[in-house]
């Protein structure tokens, strides 16, 4: 679990980002952030992982505070996070197999055996067990995806942030990647947040969802709840399509 308690962001140069945003990020869910580009729920994802300072609030790790930790709690703290960048941001230079091990070969403290054997694993878990010798270039993006989420899962983490992980991708292989990043985060119980535009991750597998407007948290809900929402802002940011306003009026 992650909670976060009024949580502001003011850069140097004045301009206030975030506004008070508290909420909880529970394990076992996919807690999605959504919004405008500009709305600020990149600069909230960059915050809850340490990538910029909150100028106040608390971001709590399972009651621990981030903000107030020094710098050997934090290193330890980020041995629990894995990470899905929106590129898949794997090394060109390394095999499929040895991108998965990178991880394991920085923070592990098992032998070569056992560290190969827990990235087949994870190359196993996302359907991708005869790639491991192949090189980034020679597989597609949606593979190259898969091959991140098992990066990010090699260390067995609690927590597990993706920013944007279907940017690229088309919307069969976009499915993919959703139902793989549900299922791993049910499996394995993590603590699971999303920073997404993609609608039908949305309606897909949005258990919980914040939706930040502005700065400031203007909704919150599941993906049943939003069907039925009244709030105008959030129904102009999930229904701009003519697909999603058709399949709203379905259910009015």
């Amino acid at each position: 679990m992650i909670q976060l308690v009024d949580v502001r962001k003011t850069f140097d140069d004045g301009k206030v980002v975030l506004k008070g945003i508290s909420t909880v990020f529970e394990s076992g869910k996919t807690n999605l952030i959504i919004g405008q580009s500009g709305s600020g729920k990149t600069v909230l994802m960059k915050c809850i992982v340490g990538l910029f300072e909150p100028t106040a609030g608390q971001i709590l790790y399972h009651d621990r505070d981030f903000v107030s930790m020094g710098k050997h709690e934090r290193m330890l703290l980020r041995r629990e996070m894995g990470m899905i960048f929106q590129s898949a941001a794997l090394f060109d230079s390394l095999s499929v197999l040895e991108n998965v091990m990178f991880p394991l070969d920085m923070f592990s403290a098992d032998s070569y055996k056992e560290r190969r054997r827990r990235a087949q694993f994870c190359l196993d878990r996302v359907n991708l067990a005869d790639a491991g010798e192949k090189f980034p270039g020679e597989i597609s993006g949606g593979m190259q995806k898969r091959v991140a989420i098992a990066r990010a899962i090699a260390l067995n983490p609690k927590y597990l942030f993706c920013d944007e992980p279907n940017s690229g991708l088309d919307p069969k292989t976009s499915l993919v990647i959703d139902g793989l990043i549900h299922s791993i985060t049910r499996e394995f119980g993590t603590t699971t947040i999303i920073n997404t535009h993609d609608m039908n991750s949305v309606m897909g597998i949005g258990e919980h969802i914040i939706y930040i407007y502005e700065g400031y948290k203007e909704w919150e809900g599941t993906k049943d709840e939003v069907m039925g929402s009244d709030n105008e802002k959030l129904n102009s940011f999930i229904f701009a399509s003519d697909l999603f306003r058709k399949v709203k009026a379905a259910n009015s």
